[in-house]
């Protein structure tokens, strides 16, 4: 069994398999759906590059705060 991951858009009921996947795909699949919720509403399809992203952890800029120790341990 061969497994290919790859984020689509449903379209009325159907899941578009990417052009990089469908010569490889030449038998019965097995689907397993996982929904992933991005909060943007303009999703099409998220490609490698773009999947990484969502992988990252939150920064928080803290250029300009000012606090002492005590301000910052403070609970």
């Amino acid at each position: 069994m061969q497994a290919y991951e790859f984020l689509a858009k449903p379209e009325n009921g159907v899941i578009p398999i990417p052009a990089e996947f469908r010569d490889r795909i030449i038998s019965n699949v097995k689907v397993i759906v996982l929904e992933v919720t991005t909060g943007r509403a303009d999703f099409e399809s998220v490609g490698v590059e773009q999947k990484s992203d969502l992988l990252l952890p939150p920064t928080l800029d803290t250029i300009g705060w000012k606090f002492s120790r005590e301000e910052a341990n403070a609970r």
